[in-house]
């Protein structure tokens, strides 16, 4: 897909922007200031928020955009249906998916994801690449360049065998959807752990569409994340893998794992920076250990299911009945 810039009707291309937010800081007050000045700004941005205690209306005072605020409850999310409630109350041709902590890098960002569309009709979602910040830590800089990269590009089912489970990558943290289609397929499946993003993206490839990757659509984005914290999001992300064997044992990510782990391991060594390897393999050491827990979550007792996870409320929704579980196990 060719880096350019392409004109946009503005009068059949409005859309909303939607933020499922906790907690929201600094960062959500500078993701408004730059929503609004965008060069294509939405028509409204529509905020599912968890727990109104924790949701300061300070942070709106200052903002110019339409704001629709709702509240949900801790026990109520998941991040399959806070999104799709927030498209229930959407009525623009497109929705632009967000999270509360990403911010424009510049003033085209909406403009280069709505462009992308007309590459081709079969687009479904256009997702944006993720910049670090100065603050980001090491392993996450190697991460979003191995996932980020500088060249736009378009993936279908087509390239399945070359891409494996890239070829379903997609990513929440800005993600702009053709809503038509994204009604068709009945939106993100729920409940989910987490990942919603990429469940959806596969099942739009599966049934014949495609994913755009618009790497001129640009936001900060970064984490701190403790090794415990990356072996809990990798339990979630094991979980989501094991309730979507129709998706990730079409195409297992573990052999994606180890291709990045290698590339980053040769950037560190060409960079001069060896000695970064030791924490590099710690680090990954926490998220192989999660991701091999919560693909294994059926066999665990429920104590250990609410140490490791991220989202507990999430095995309360699923009801789940463990003998069933353990039949599951042994297939």
């Amino acid at each position: 897909m060719n880096d350019i810039r392409m004109e946009v009707n503005e009068k059949t291309s409005s859309f909303d922007v939607i933020i499922p937010c906790y907690k929201p800081g600094e960062k959500f007050r500078k993701l408004l200031k730059a929503l609004e000045k965008q060069e294509i700004p939405p028509k409204k941005v529509i905020l599912i928020n968890t727990e109104e205690q924790y949701f300061s209306k300070d942070l709106l005072k200052e903002t110019k955009l339409e704001i629709r605020l709702h509240h949900i409850s801790r026990a109520d999310f998941d991040h399959a249906y806070a999104r799709n409630l927030g498209v229930s109350f959407s009525d623009t041709p497109y929705f632009l998916c967000m999270t509360d902590d990403a911010i424009p890098a510049d003033e085209g960002m909406t403009r280069a994801l709505l462009s992308s569309f007309s590459m081709d009709s079969a687009i479904a979602e256009v997702y944006a690449r993720q910049c670090c910040t100065k603050e980001s830590s090491f392993d996450e800089r190697l991460s979003r360049n191995y996932n980020y990269g500088e060249t736009s590009q378009i993936k279908g089912i087509e390239d399945l065998k070359t891409l494996g489970i890239k070829c379903f990558f997609a990513s929440n943290v800005c993600c702009m959807y053709k809503k038509d289609i994204f009604t068709e397929l009945g939106g993100f499946l729920a409940p989910t752990i987490f990942n919603e993003d990429m469940i959806f993206a596969a099942r739009a490839v599966q049934a014949g569409y495609k994913l755009a990757y618009q790497a001129q659509a640009r936001v900060y984005h970064s984490h701190h994340f403790t090794a415990i914290q990356q072996f809990k999001r990798n339990f979630d992300l094991g979980v989501s893998h094991k309730d979507y064997p129709e998706i990730f044992d079409l195409v297992p990510p573990e052999k994606e794992g180890i291709k990045m782990i290698l590339q980053n391991s040769r950037t560190l060594i060409a960079e001069g920076k060896a000695f970064l390897l030791i924490p590099l393999f710690y680090r990954t050491a926490f998220r192989f250990l999660g991701y091999k827990a919560g693909k294994n979550y059926h066999r665990l007792p429920k104590f250990l299911l609410r140490r490791f996870t991220l989202n507990p409320q999430y095995f309360q929704k699923k009801k789940f009945h463990w003998r069933d579980f353990g039949r599951r196990g042994r297939r």
